[in-house]
C-alpha cells in the first residue's frame, strides 16, 4: 500500500493563477474604484491510499464501512472535524451510507461540513473532507479592524486568505478518520491481540492486575477512554469520574472516586493503553491502545449469530 498524497482543489498552480487574477482585477477596477473579494464557497481536500489491486481493497472495504456505520457515534464524528468539546455543540450530526454505480460511500456531516470515505477506481481508498461552512472553525490571526494586529483565534473566513487554514483542518480531519479506520485492520486473532492486557504485568518492579474486558467495571472503563471527545484534547481524572461515578456528589465521595480513577489510570498506563500528555494532567490512547480497545469493544457488542458466522 502506498500513500498517493493529498490534494486541495485550489492546488499550488491554481493558487498562483488566483493571485494573478486578483492583481488584474485590482488593475481593471482601480479607475472606477471597484474592488473584489475573492472567496471559496466550498473546498475539498482528499487523501488517497493506493492498494496494489482491486481485490486487496475489496477485502477490507466492507470492514471499514461496517465499523464506520456501527461504531462512529456523534462524538467521534465531531472529533474527526476538530470539535474537542462536543458537550457545547449545538447542531446536527448525521451519517449516511449511499450505494453508487461506482461503489459505496459513507459520509459523516456536521452542520454542512463533512468527511467521507469511498472506493475510487477499484483500488483507491479516498477519504475526503469538504468544508462549506468555514465559520465552524477557527484561525489564529489578528482581527481585521485591530490596528495593533494582535493574534487571536478568530472564525474562519470564506476569503482565499484563509485557504491555508482550511487545508490544515481538512488534512487533520482526514488523518483522524484514517487512524480510526485503521484500528479495524489486522489478521491477528483477538485472543493473541488482547493477551497482553488480559494477564498481569510488572512495571518497574510493581505488579499490576490483568484487565477483564467482559466484566462490567473494566468494560465501562474501556468504553469511557474510547469516547470520541477525548481523542483530541485527551481525558482527565475528572472526566472519567463524571462518566464512571456520576452519582457521587459529596466531597468525601469525590475524593475517594478520584483516588480510584488515579489507580485505574496507572493500571491502563502499565498495560500500554494510555500515555500521559507531557506537561498536563491529560491522557490519550496510544496506537496500541486504540487498536486493542476498539477490537475488545467490538467483541463485547457482537451478538452470538455474528460470532457463529465468523467461526463457520
Amino acid at each position: 500500500m502506498a500513500v498517493l498524497g493529498s490534494r486541495l482543489l485550489q492546488d499550488q498552480k491554481k493558487v498562483g493563477e488566483t493571485a494573478e487574477a486578483i492583481r488584474l482585477a485590482e488593475e481593471i477596477g482601480r479607475p472606477i474604484r471597484q474592488g473584489y473579494y475573492w472567496s471559496a464557497r466550498q473546498t475539498e481536500y482528499a487523501t488517497d491510499l493506493l492498494f496494489k489491486d482491486a481485490p486487496s481493497l475489496a477485502s477490507l472495504y466492507p470492514q471499514f464501512l461496517h465499523h464506520g456505520i456501527r461504531s462512529f457515534a456523534s462524538p467521534d464524528v465531531l472529533r474527526f472535524l476538530g470539535r474537542a468539546c462536543p458537550n457545547s455543540f449545538r447542531g446536527e450530526v448525521k451519517s449516511t451510507l449511499k450505494h453508487r454505480p461506482e461503489g459505496v460511500r459513507l459520509r459523516h456531516t456536521v452542520n454542512g461540513n463533512s468527511v467521507k470515505v469511498y472506493d475510487k477506481q477499484g483500488s483507491v481508498l479516498r477519504v475526503e473532507t469538504t468544508v462549506v461552512n468555514p465559520r465552524e472553525f477557527k484561525v489564529y490571526r489578528p482581527a481585521e479592524r485591530d490596528r495593533e494586529q494582535r493574534l487571536k483565534w478568530q472564525r474562519l473566513r470564506y476569503g482565499v486568505a484563509d485557504l491555508y487554514r482550511r487545508a490544515e483542518i481538512s488534512r487533520a480531519a482526514n488523518a483522524r478518520y484514517l487512524e480510526a479506520l485503521a484500528s479495524v485492520i489486522g489478521k491477528i486473532p483477538l485472543a493473541q491481540e488482547a493477551a497482553s492486557v488480559c494477564r498481569p504485568v510488572t512495571v518497574d518492579g510493581q505488579r499490576f492486575r490483568a484487565l477483564n474486558p467482559w466484566s462490567p467495571e473494566d468494560g465501562a472503563l474501556l468504553e469511557a477512554i474510547n469516547r470520541g471527545e477525548f481523542a483530541i484534547a485527551g481525558l482527565r481524572n475528572r472526566d472519567l469520574r463524571a462518566l464512571l461515578y456520576p452519582r457521587k456528589t459529596k466531597p468525601q465521595d469525590q475524593r475517594r472516586c478520584a483516588a480510584k480513577v488515579t489507580r485505574k489510570l496507572v493500571l491502563l498506563r502499565a498495560h500500554g493503553l494510555l500515555r500521559k500528555v507531557s506537561g498536563t494532567h491529560r491522557y490519550q490512547l496510544t496506537q496500541k491502545g486504540r487498536r486493542i480497545v476498539t477490537a475488545l469493544l467490538a467483541a463485547r457488542q457482537a451478538h452470538v449469530d455474528q460470532l457463529t458466522k465468523l467461526a463457520a
